[in-house]
């Protein structure tokens, strides 16, 4: 039987919206070209890896280049369309940078949802979601994984609560209080749907935090002795969801199998 030949390594990873599949082609946007051209500066017949979140990564080679586009075309699928975990990031926004910080480290950190909401003190007020999404794409891109994360609009905090899944297990990072270490309680629950709340700058109002802790899908928690900064305290969370519940755990360690929501 013959030898397929290895397949050649690309030269960068795209994320793009197109259909994948062996022959198609796949159209890039000015921003798109000109990174491929003049930054990465490559050429017809040079190779890319895309992927859309859908139908796994594949290979591409350039076609060519005009004013302002580039177009590819599809040649053999690298990887299939694989689940990832199922965990949700909810934060109230904070200063520009800091902002970009967590939507891009969650992304590596394979949150599936990332999901603004303004508490009594949160400031500012507003967001910016496509740049945010723009942030979380690349991190998607350099990190390997197979899609990203879905971005959704800021809402008051109560609202988004009001409609809450309560299958989903919403982990309150608290400060202080009757809070668990993040460890023992995600241990004493089962896996499933999980979610992590990140309060603002100056923590909750008092009164706000009494009111999500009595919702019976809420689970407080603690991440150690330290005050963290809220995208330190982003990081920490996912992290250690990750290492004892996510796509980290060793698992022929331990016989519950990593919580991951079905590929696409």
């Amino acid at each position: 039987m013959a030898e397929h030949p290895p397949f050649p390594s690309p030269k960068t990873r795209l994320y793009v919206d197109s259909p994948l599949a062996e022959g198609q082609a796949v159209g890039l946007d000015h921003e798109r070209a000109h990174f491929l051209r003049h930054v990465l500066r490559l050429d017809k017949g040079d190779v890319v890896a895309v992927f859309n979140g859908r139908d796994g990564e594949w290979l591409a080679a350039i076609d060519g280049f005009g004013k302002g586009w580039c177009s590819l075309t599809v040649s053999a699928q690298r990887r299939p369309q694989q689940g990832e975990p199922d965990l949700w990031l909810l934060f109230a926004p904070i200063k520009r940078g800091r902002i970009d910080f967590i939507a891009e480290k969650a992304s590596e950190l394979g949150a599936s949802r990332i999901w603004p909401v303004f508490t009594r003190r949160t400031d500012p007020n507003r967001v910016n979601t496509d740049r945010l999404r723009a942030n979380a794409i690349e991190a998607a891109e350099q990190c390997e994984r197979l899609t990203v994360p879905e971005l959704s609009e800021p809402v008051p905090l109560d609202k988004a609560l009001a409609g809450w899944p309560e299958e989903r297990t919403l982990y309150l990072c608290a400060e202080a209080g009757h809070v668990r270490p993040i460890a023992e309680a995600m241990r004493a629950r089962p896996r499933g749907p999980a979610a992590f709340l990140v309060g603002p700058e100056g923590g909750f109002q008092q009164s706000e935090l009494d009111e999500i802790c009595k919702l019976p899908f809420v689970v407080p928690v603690g991440l150690g002795p330290r005050i963290l900064r809220a995208d330190t305290a982003v990081v920490a969370a996912l992290a250690c969801w990750q290492a004892l519940s996510g796509d980290w755990t060793a698992e022929d360690g331990d016989t519950r199998p990593p919580f991951r929501s079905p590929a696409v």
